[in-house]
């Protein structure tokens, strides 16, 4: 995997929104956060635009992501939110130029596309970490491992175990992102490839038989086989309650897996939840669940 360079003092950053909307005083928190930081932001053009449930129509969308991906002077580009509407354009960004000059692109959510799409076709890290909607709002915990990663600086994380999580030690390439996107990436360009890897999975206000369904397919199309480990995030504001399904989201999930041995763990502080801790997405990490769950970059 390909490292882009880490920012330093000066360096230009970008805020585009690829997918949902977003208000524009949560533009304005976000670029405040990252002029603290010593860096100086660009905003997409179409960003205070609002056509539906999307930030911008498709073409609009293209242009602005297009346009901070092939100007070398931006070293990192922010996605403003999540949402939807990444799938629609993916297939028309060209990353040509990227490939030749890697930028460090940022978000989660919707955003799992492009963190699945260039690792599968352009063996380029990214990072999983909170967007420019979170800058004014999420701990600093969250804040924070994102100006450290994107610096440079070295991510470790330790948190407690939960009753679940299946102990053991695994190193392997960090991947995934969104569950529903990952499943709706299989059988396209974008699919990711999870042998012999690290997966991080996460998701928000799906139904427990939907998640249970997901991890089916995952199952299915081999994707938890060989896993060398499993990371599992919030599954935050699930609509119905554990007794109408039978099981939680991650009784589901231990489910899906009982018959393999690779290490797994349960709660990790990433995802749609306030605590969103940054992850880079394509690094080789070491995961190590024991009396506590230990991740090192």
């Amino acid at each position: 995997m390909i490292t882009p360079e880490y920012l330093k003092v000066g360096d230009k950053i970008a805020i585009v929104a690829p997918a949902g909307k977003i208000a524009p005083d949560k533009v304005s928190m976000a670029k405040q956060t990252l002029e603290s930081w010593g860096l100086v932001v660009e905003v997409g053009d179409h960003i205070f635009d609002s056509y539906f449930t999307y930030s911008s129509n498709d073409l609009n969308r293209i242009n602005d992501f297009q346009k901070a991906l092939d100007n070398k002077e931006i070293k990192a580009i922010l996605c403003a939110r999540g949402g939807y509407g990444n799938i629609r354009i993916i297939d028309k960004l060209d990353f040509s130029g990227f490939v030749k000059s890697p930028k460090w692109i940022i978000g989660f959510s919707d955003i799992t596309i492009l963190h699945s799409d260039i690792h599968a076709n352009f063996n380029i890290e990214t990072i999983h970490g909170i967007m420019a909607a979170g800058l004014d709002s999420n701990p600093s915990s969250s804040i924070d491992s994102l100006k450290q990663a994107l610096f440079g600086q070295t991510l470790n994380y330790e948190f407690d175990l939960s009753p679940l999580s299946r102990k053991g030690k695994a190193k392997g390439m960090l991947v995934g992102g969104n569950l529903a996107i990952l499943c709706s990436l299989i059988g396209s360009d974008s699919e990711i490839d999870t042998n012999g890897k690290i997966l991080f999975i996460e998701e928000i206000g799906e139904h427990l038989y939907r998640i249970d369904r997901m991890m089916w397919m995952l199952k299915r199309a081999g994707k938890l086989d060989k896993l060398a480990g499993l990371i599992v995030g919030g599954f935050t504001d699930i609509p119905d309650k554990d007794s109408e399904f039978g099981k939680t989201a991650y009784e589901i999930i231990a489910e899906a897996v009982n018959s393999y041995d690779y290490p797994v763990c349960y709660g990790f502080p990433a995802g749609h939840q306030e605590d969103n801790r940054t992850l880079i997405m394509g690094r080789e990490v070491i995961l190590e669940v024991s009396e506590k769950v230990k991740l090192q970059f």
